[in-house]
């Protein structure tokens, strides 16, 4: 049941992901209003149009904005100035919904289509190259939620799914080494000194 009204809930929040609720994501925030966790008030994207939507949803009373998590302002899209732009990637790491693509040393770019206006990237980049500029209008329907949703989903599928890769690479050089030691006599001395001195304070 909760699962359901996470849904509904998850359904009225603009999909931005930009964290300013307190959560990593809408998903999350949706979830933590239907186990009565949080309140309706935390989405300054969503502003008093999305804080009402929530309200009549839950059957609770309109709440004014928790200034605490931000303002209610027009939402805006990301544009790296391209001259300025050093190829960091660390606006690419920043960006919740993969709308930034790029190469490390290489020029970065914004997918407009795709951006949600979080503004994550802006201090993630070292050297002040993102501007934000008003988004159209069109923008704001919820066909661009829903695709910001799955885009969101998505890139969190592929961030777990790279980390188990990695775990999985760190644990076989783990276990080829042991194996070795274990085949190889001076290996294994080495490995036990090694573990004392670790273990050392």
């Amino acid at each position: 049941m909760t699962q359901q009204l996470a849904d509904r809930i998850d359904a009225l929040l603009p999909q931005t992901q930009c964290e300013q609720c307190g959560y990593h994501g809408c998903r999350p925030y949706a979830e933590a209003i239907a186990r009565g966790e949080a309140a309706i008030n935390q989405c300054p994207p969503g502003g008093a149009a999305g804080i009402a939507k929530l309200a009549a949803l839950l059957d609770r009373p309109i709440l004014p904005l928790a200034p605490e998590h931000g303002v209610e302002k027009p939402r805006m899209l990301a544009r790296v100035v391209e001259d300025e732009c050093i190829g960091c990637t660390k606006c690419i790491q920043a960006c919740p919904v993969d709308a930034i693509v790029g190469a490390a040393k290489l020029m970065h770019t914004v997918l407009a289509d795709d951006c949600t206006g979080c503004e994550l990237c802006v201090p993630a980049c070292p050297v002040d190259c993102i501007v934000l500029e008003p988004m159209p209008a069109e923008q704001l329907d919820q066909a661009h939620a829903n695709a910001a949703r799955e885009h969101f989903r998505r890139r969190e599928a592929r961030l777990a799914r790279e980390a188990a890769e990695r775990e999985a690479e760190l644990a076989a050089r783990k276990t080829a080494v042991d194996a070795a030691a274990a085949a190889n006599p001076v290996l294994a001395a080495l490995a036990r000194a090694r573990a004392k001195q670790d273990k050392r304070p």
